[in-house]
């Protein structure tokens, strides 16, 4: 019967659209290009929205394309969480960057004390769209940059001093948020990298990123080309965090996968879960609202892995007209399955 409704709006909206404008042909034409481009990253097409169309019947055609796609496969199967778990329980409003730059995120672009009151207002934002959940704050920190430049050691990446870790810390202290250490590898590895941040990850409070679009595996400069991590790179990690939980009895670690592309994961039904580690598949492509969601159905609730995140980019995501202002938690909330990781940058 709910197939059936779904169906039966998706026609009508579908007649309406067609009856609206005489041109829809060359949009869905347009539209039909930015869903196919599995391999290209919001940030690099070009390709131009539809004109904005009536609220409802870009309702009908996003949240039900997606939830009918994706409603066979989700939730995954999963043993229930152990003590201390962060997820489900909670949806977790993150705050993106590195302090040594202003275009890398929100987190380096504001003064301390405004970025930590801004986010404390969209966190507030998302526990009034979705009171069944608790709503927490995290500072999500890039420790591991990748670089256009070999540098030291032909990685072509840079790691930020500890002192820029203890820094995110204190900040979050001050609002008791969550601390993600994000790496970008470059020509490194995880098992070079992840090892370096023990310290920290072993604190109850710090969780780990991993972003696979500068894992150059194929020796291309990073940002040249869309990097790749496979399932083999993401169960050495989620095993080093599962021996770090057993071994100080920590809380389950969460870790944040980047993906805008299925190309980026290789090999997803290959990835093992563990009851001590939460792995979140975050959808980090940029673009007007039904280019995004577009790039979660095909990326991230195509090929189900455990939890979903959502990103969204206070810039980036209105820079091309008409759109204005960047999707709304309640927008947000219409994917399927809902995401329990938002990310601003």
């Amino acid at each position: 019967m709910r197939s059936n409704v779904r169906s039966s709006l998706l026609m009508l909206s579908c007649i309406m659209l067609v009856a609206c404008n005489n041109s829809e042909a060359a949009r869905k034409k347009q539209t039909a290009v930015v869903a196919n481009k599995s391999t290209t990253n919001a940030t690099t097409d070009t390709v131009k929205p539809p004109p904005a169309l009536d609220t409802v019947l870009y309702n009908l055609l996003t949240m039900h394309m997606v939830h009918d796609s994706a409603s066979a496969k989700w939730p995954v199967k999963t043993q229930y969480p152990l003590p201390g778990a962060i997820l489900p329980f909670h949806r977790v409003i993150a705050y993106y960057g590195n302090y040594y730059s202003t275009r890398m995120g929100i987190l380096g672009e504001l003064a301390p004390d405004t970025m930590l009151q801004k986010l404390m207002g969209e966190v507030k934002k998302w526990q009034a769209a979705d009171t069944s959940v608790k709503a927490i704050p995290a500072l999500h920190y890039i420790v591991t940059t990748a670089q256009g430049s070999p540098g030291k050691g032909n990685t072509y990446r840079m790691r930020m001093p500890f002192t820029e870790i203890d820094k995110t810390l204190q900040l979050a202290l001050k609002i008791n948020a969550l601390v993600f250490l994000d790496i970008q590898v470059g020509w490194s590895t995880l098992q070079k990298e992840i090892p370096e941040l023990e310290k920290y990850l072993s604190m109850p409070n710090v969780h780990l990123a991993i972003d696979p679009e500068f894992s150059m595996k194929t020796g291309r400069v990073p940002g040249s080309v869309i990097g790749t991590f496979d399932a083999e790179d993401i169960n050495y990690t989620t095993q080093y965090l599962t021996e770090l939980v057993q071994r100080y009895n920590l809380p389950p670690k969460m870790l944040i996968i980047h993906r805008f592309t299925k190309g980026m994961v290789t090999n997803y039904k290959q990835i093992k879960l563990h009851p001590e580690v939460q792995i979140v598949m975050d959808m980090d492509g940029w673009g007007f609202p039904a280019k995004k969601v577009n790039s979660y159905k095909l990326a991230v609730s195509s090929e189900p892995v455990q939890y979903t995140g959502f990103k969204l980019f206070y810039k980036n995501d209105i820079k091309t007209p008409p759109w204005k202002t960047i999707m709304e938690p309640k927008d947000v909330l219409k994917l399927y399955p809902k995401p329990m990781y938002i990310q601003y940058q």
